[in-house]
């Protein structure tokens, strides 16, 4: 087919087809040549590394010319490509059973020595009907491209049995080193030539290297498997663990609520005692009070006189010492005479007992007798308090303590 043929050939070009690698330095542009052969090249003024497939940019380049499921070939500039990433490799392969049945001939050209391997690898792991050869130079990966769509016949004439030999020897052996090492395919069968052939300790040394690759996939497989197990036991022995410090602590808990409930029981039995000996002690102090003021008055000898009021004054200590009695308190009581005391600063420690113990439903006899003073000075003391709680007229004391302690 003569040059000035292809030069006549339709091209496609959208600015829009184009895929930047600002860390590799170059952008892939594509066009689209004679309606179905996709040219896709590396822009760079420097020799580059592929770094990763463009499936997008094909994909897109395919949609926009209605190429979709339907028959089409590539040709590759490999012009200042000098490598392709393990990636890039690997994306190439599966491309070309991917696009199966719809992918035709892949032509690379401009192929510089150290790539020209790599080439030759990807043709020997394709598909057995597909078409992947290397050219010189863009006229000739057209014009291969163009044979192939005519359907003419692509393999090299003059090529003598030797030379025939050697160029399947060398397919089959680049297949096998791009399957182990770009697929993963350790149980595709290498055949080895016979003892006598040339190329027999090659395959021989391939074919050891993909059993080595073999049975050490196997102990890696091995070797998670056994980590998942380990993991697995770890796991089942942590719940198991877990499961147990929660029964711990479920009993702990049980163990402190018994606990605290014992203390509670003996705080208001204790409440109760104190309640009776503050009674017991206000009853006779007012007695002693009495018998003092009768001693006072009776006419008998100073001395005598005297010995009866100093014993009296002696017993009458107990006074001072039931006013330094204080209840012992609760943790919730403890909570509610600070806040209270926090909110009516104005209110005395006195006064804040009576609080508390209007709180806790006694009434105003035993009070009285609780903080040692007379029934009528209780109604004088709380007759204050009303004040400084800042209560309304028909306000309750015992109501508003009640429901403070509930909202606070």
């Amino acid at each position: 087919m003569a040059i000035q043929k292809l030069q006549d050939l339709s091209v496609t070009e959208k600015s829009s087809w184009k895929s930047h690698h600002p860390e590799a330095g170059y952008t892939k542009e594509a066009r689209i040549l004679d309606g179905d052969i996709v040219h896709t090249w590396a822009q760079a003024d420097h020799d580059i590394e592929l770094d990763f497939m463009d499936a997008d940019l094909l994909k897109l380049v395919l949609s926009e010319t209605g190429l979709v499921n339907k028959k089409f070939h590539v040709i590759f500039d490999l012009n200042h490509v000098t490598d392709i990433s393990y990636s890039y490799k690997k994306a190439i392969t599966e491309l070309l059973f991917h696009w199966q049945p719809f992918l035709g001939l892949v032509c690379f050209f401009n192929v510089c020595p150290s790539m020209s391997v790599i080439v030759d690898s990807f043709a020997a792991v394709a598909p057995h009907n597909f078409c992947v050869l290397q050219t010189e130079t863009y006229q000739d990966a057209v014009k291969k491209a163009l044979a192939f769509k005519a359907n003419d016949a692509l393999s090299e004439n003059g090529e003598n049995e030797a030379a025939s030999e050697h160029s399947e020897f060398k397919r089959r052996f680049l297949g096998a080193v791009a399957r182990m090492s770009w697929l993963n395919i350790l149980d595709y069968p290498i055949p080895v030539p016979a003892p006598d052939s040339q190329y027999y300790h090659f395959f021989q040394a391939i074919d050891a290297l993909r059993s080595d690759f073999k049975a050490k996939e196997t102990e890696k497989e091995n070797e998670i498997k056994q980590i998942h197990q380990d993991y697995e036991t770890r796991i089942t022995q942590t719940i198991i663990k877990m499961n147990a410090q929660a029964e711990v602590g479920k009993k702990s808990i049980h163990e402190f609520e018994a606990q605290l409930a014992t203390l509670r029981a003996r705080v208001a039995a204790q409440d109760m005692e104190l309640t009776r000996v503050a009674t017991a002690i206000s009853e006779k102090t007012n007695a002693l009070r009495n018998l003092l003021d009768q001693i006072h008055s009776l006419d008998i000898d100073t001395d005598v006189k005297r010995k009866m009021t100093d014993e009296c004054l002696k017993l009458l200590e107990t006074e001072t010492i039931e006013k330094r009695l204080n209840i012992e308190l609760t943790e919730t009581d403890s909570i509610f005479l600070s806040k209270l005391q926090k909110k009516h600063t104005n209110l005395n420690q006195r006064e804040l007992r009576i609080s508390l113990l209007v709180k806790l439903n006694y009434d105003t006899v035993e009070i009285a007798r609780s903080v040692g003073i007379s029934t009528r000075g209780m109604e004088s003391i709380r007759y204050r308090m009303h004040k400084k709680l800042g209560l309304g007229k028909h306000e309750s004391i015992k109501t508003y303590l009640s429901d403070f302690s509930t909202a606070y």
